[in-house]
Protein backbone atom coordinates (compact mmCIF):
# COMPACT_ATOMS: atom_id res chain seq x y z
CA UNK A 1 0.00 0.00 0.00
CA UNK A 2 1.25 3.57 -1.17
CA UNK A 3 1.53 5.28 2.08
CA UNK A 4 -0.53 8.93 2.39
CA UNK A 5 1.35 11.51 0.85
CA UNK A 6 3.19 14.08 4.02
CA UNK A 7 2.33 12.08 6.30
CA UNK A 8 4.08 12.54 9.45
CA UNK A 9 2.51 9.98 11.92
CA UNK A 10 3.25 7.62 8.64
CA UNK A 11 7.08 8.59 8.91
CA UNK A 12 7.48 8.93 12.27
CA UNK A 13 6.27 5.18 12.59
CA UNK A 14 8.16 3.67 9.94
CA UNK A 15 11.48 5.54 11.40
CA UNK A 16 10.84 3.79 14.33
CA UNK A 17 10.41 0.25 12.79
CA UNK A 18 13.60 0.57 10.84
CA UNK A 19 15.55 1.86 13.62
CA UNK A 20 14.29 -1.18 15.75
CA UNK A 21 15.87 -3.63 12.57
CA UNK A 22 19.46 -1.81 12.69
CA UNK A 23 19.97 -3.35 16.25
CA UNK A 24 22.40 -5.73 16.76
CA UNK A 25 21.45 -9.39 17.61
CA UNK A 26 20.87 -9.92 20.94
CA UNK A 27 19.63 -12.75 23.02
CA UNK A 28 18.57 -10.77 25.54
CA UNK A 29 16.83 -8.33 23.70
CA UNK A 30 15.66 -10.49 20.99
CA UNK A 31 13.49 -8.92 17.98
CA UNK A 32 10.84 -10.46 16.78
CA UNK A 33 7.99 -10.03 14.18
CA UNK A 34 4.25 -11.16 14.57
CA UNK A 35 1.58 -11.49 12.03
CA UNK A 36 -1.67 -13.90 11.55
CA UNK A 37 -3.24 -14.27 8.51
CA UNK A 38 -6.99 -15.98 7.85
CA UNK A 39 -7.23 -18.84 5.83
CA UNK A 40 -10.08 -20.69 4.24
CA UNK A 41 -11.04 -25.30 4.81
CA UNK A 42 -11.63 -26.01 1.24
CA UNK A 43 -12.38 -29.49 0.31
CA UNK A 44 -12.25 -30.41 -3.58
CA UNK A 45 -15.63 -31.78 -4.55
CA UNK A 46 -14.29 -33.40 -7.82
CA UNK A 47 -11.45 -35.66 -7.31
CA UNK A 48 -8.27 -33.77 -8.67
CA UNK A 49 -6.09 -35.15 -11.80
CA UNK A 50 -2.63 -35.68 -11.03
CA UNK A 51 0.15 -34.18 -12.88
CA UNK A 52 2.12 -36.05 -15.60
CA UNK A 53 4.77 -34.99 -17.68
CA UNK A 54 4.30 -31.65 -19.41
CA UNK A 55 0.84 -31.63 -17.60
CA UNK A 56 0.23 -29.79 -14.03
CA UNK A 57 -2.23 -30.65 -11.36
CA UNK A 58 -6.11 -30.03 -12.48
CA UNK A 59 -8.36 -29.23 -10.41
CA UNK A 60 -11.92 -28.83 -10.55
CA UNK A 61 -13.39 -25.05 -9.83
CA UNK A 62 -15.88 -25.87 -7.49
CA UNK A 63 -14.94 -26.26 -4.28
CA UNK A 64 -16.25 -27.11 -0.56
CA UNK A 65 -15.88 -24.59 2.00
CA UNK A 66 -14.82 -26.35 5.32
CA UNK A 67 -14.94 -23.65 7.92
CA UNK A 68 -12.21 -20.60 8.45
CA UNK A 69 -9.18 -20.82 10.82
CA UNK A 70 -6.11 -18.28 11.46
CA UNK A 71 -2.02 -18.76 11.57
CA UNK A 72 -0.53 -16.65 13.89
CA UNK A 73 3.67 -16.32 13.23
CA UNK A 74 6.50 -14.52 15.14
CA UNK A 75 9.49 -14.84 13.36
CA UNK A 76 13.37 -13.77 15.10
CA UNK A 77 14.49 -12.45 11.78
CA UNK A 78 18.23 -12.27 12.39
CA UNK A 79 18.50 -15.70 14.36
CA UNK A 80 15.93 -17.27 11.43
CA UNK A 81 13.87 -18.66 14.15
CA UNK A 82 10.03 -18.79 14.11
CA UNK A 83 7.37 -19.69 16.25
CA UNK A 84 3.82 -20.71 14.47
CA UNK A 85 0.66 -21.35 16.09
CA UNK A 86 -3.24 -22.26 14.56
CA UNK A 87 -6.40 -21.11 16.31
CA UNK A 88 -9.87 -21.26 15.04
CA UNK A 89 -10.33 -17.65 15.64
CA UNK A 90 -8.47 -14.67 15.57
CA UNK A 91 -9.97 -12.95 18.59
CA UNK A 92 -8.72 -10.61 21.18
CA UNK A 93 -7.79 -14.13 23.55
CA UNK A 94 -6.17 -15.58 20.86
CA UNK A 95 -3.65 -12.90 20.20
CA UNK A 96 -3.11 -12.66 24.10
CA UNK A 97 -2.36 -16.20 24.58
CA UNK A 98 -0.15 -16.21 21.74
CA UNK A 99 1.65 -13.86 22.92
CA UNK A 100 2.47 -16.13 26.13
CA UNK A 101 3.50 -19.33 23.45
CA UNK A 102 6.27 -16.16 22.56
CA UNK A 103 7.02 -15.21 25.75
CA UNK A 104 7.58 -18.89 26.80
CA UNK A 105 9.85 -19.13 23.89
CA UNK A 106 12.36 -16.89 24.71
CA UNK A 107 12.03 -17.44 28.74
CA UNK A 108 15.66 -16.31 29.23
CA UNK A 109 15.28 -12.73 27.59
CA UNK A 110 15.22 -9.47 29.30
CA UNK A 111 12.61 -7.60 27.24
CA UNK A 112 11.21 -9.36 23.79
CA UNK A 113 10.87 -6.21 21.24
CA UNK A 114 7.88 -7.42 19.27
CA UNK A 115 6.82 -5.57 15.67
CA UNK A 116 3.58 -6.11 14.71
CA UNK A 117 0.67 -3.92 12.75
CA UNK A 118 -2.29 -1.97 14.15
CA UNK A 119 -5.07 -4.66 14.44
CA UNK A 120 -7.70 -4.14 17.10
CA UNK A 121 -6.66 -6.99 19.09
CA UNK A 122 -3.41 -6.35 19.70
CA UNK A 123 -3.88 -4.06 22.46
CA UNK A 124 -1.95 -4.58 26.48
CA UNK A 125 -5.64 -5.03 27.51
CA UNK A 126 -6.39 -8.46 25.50
CA UNK A 127 -3.86 -9.59 28.26
CA UNK A 128 -6.06 -8.37 31.29
CA UNK A 129 -9.07 -9.70 29.50
CA UNK A 130 -7.53 -13.06 29.78
CA UNK A 131 -4.98 -13.49 32.67
CA UNK A 132 -5.32 -12.39 35.91
CA UNK A 133 -3.97 -9.04 36.94
CA UNK A 134 -0.63 -9.69 37.87
CA UNK A 135 -0.03 -12.39 35.34
CA UNK A 136 -1.20 -9.92 32.86
CA UNK A 137 1.26 -7.08 33.99
CA UNK A 138 3.92 -9.55 33.98
CA UNK A 139 3.41 -10.62 30.47
CA UNK A 140 3.35 -7.21 29.31
CA UNK A 141 6.33 -6.28 31.33
CA UNK A 142 8.24 -9.04 29.13
CA UNK A 143 7.49 -7.01 25.64
CA UNK A 144 8.09 -3.00 24.32
CA UNK A 145 5.96 -3.35 21.83
CA UNK A 146 6.74 -1.17 18.26
CA UNK A 147 3.74 -1.04 16.24
CA UNK A 148 3.93 -0.32 12.27
CA UNK A 149 2.03 2.76 10.86
CA UNK A 150 -1.34 2.93 9.45
CA UNK A 151 -1.10 1.79 5.65
CA UNK A 152 2.55 0.29 6.73
CA UNK A 153 2.39 -3.24 7.90
CA UNK A 154 4.30 -4.41 5.30
CA UNK A 155 7.17 -2.37 7.66
CA UNK A 156 6.85 -6.15 9.22
CA UNK A 157 9.19 -8.74 8.88
CA UNK A 158 6.07 -11.34 9.46
CA UNK A 159 4.60 -10.32 6.09
CA UNK A 160 7.65 -11.60 4.29
CA UNK A 161 7.44 -14.74 6.59
CA UNK A 162 3.36 -15.15 6.11
CA UNK A 163 3.87 -14.50 2.36
CA UNK A 164 6.75 -17.36 2.23
CA UNK A 165 4.91 -19.54 4.36
CA UNK A 166 1.70 -19.39 1.92
CA UNK A 167 3.68 -20.05 -1.23
CA UNK A 168 5.55 -23.05 0.37
CA UNK A 169 3.08 -24.74 2.38
CA UNK A 170 -0.77 -23.07 2.03
CA UNK A 171 -0.75 -22.55 -2.35
CA UNK A 172 -3.37 -25.66 -2.33
CA UNK A 173 -6.57 -26.33 -0.85
CA UNK A 174 -6.70 -27.71 2.62
CA UNK A 175 -9.58 -28.91 3.98
CA UNK A 176 -9.01 -29.76 8.05
CA UNK A 177 -7.64 -27.53 10.52
CA UNK A 178 -5.56 -30.68 11.62
CA UNK A 179 -4.74 -30.89 8.32
CA UNK A 180 -3.69 -27.54 8.23
CA UNK A 181 -1.33 -27.11 11.41
CA UNK A 182 0.36 -30.43 11.04
CA UNK A 183 1.32 -29.28 7.62
CA UNK A 184 2.65 -25.37 8.94
CA UNK A 185 4.74 -27.59 12.13
CA UNK A 186 6.35 -28.84 8.46
CA UNK A 187 7.38 -26.06 7.40
CA UNK A 188 8.41 -24.12 10.64
CA UNK A 189 10.72 -27.33 11.39
CA UNK A 190 11.98 -27.09 7.80
CA UNK A 191 12.46 -23.40 7.56
CA UNK A 192 13.95 -23.45 11.02
CA UNK A 193 16.71 -26.03 10.17
CA UNK A 194 18.12 -23.97 7.41
CA UNK A 195 17.97 -21.24 9.91
CA UNK A 196 16.15 -18.83 6.65
CA UNK A 197 16.30 -15.44 7.24
CA UNK A 198 14.72 -12.58 5.50
CA UNK A 199 17.45 -10.11 4.17
CA UNK A 200 15.62 -6.78 4.69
Amino acid sequence: MIPPQWNADFAAGMERVLDVYRRPYDANFPVVCMDETPRQLIAETRVPIPPAPGRQLREDYEYRRCGTCNVFIATEPLAGRRLTKVTERRTKTDWAHFLDDIAGHYPDATRITLVMDNLNTHRPGALYENFEPASAKALWDRFEFVYTPKHGSWLNVAEVELSVMIRQCLNRRIDSIDVLRSEVAAWKTARDRTQAKVDW
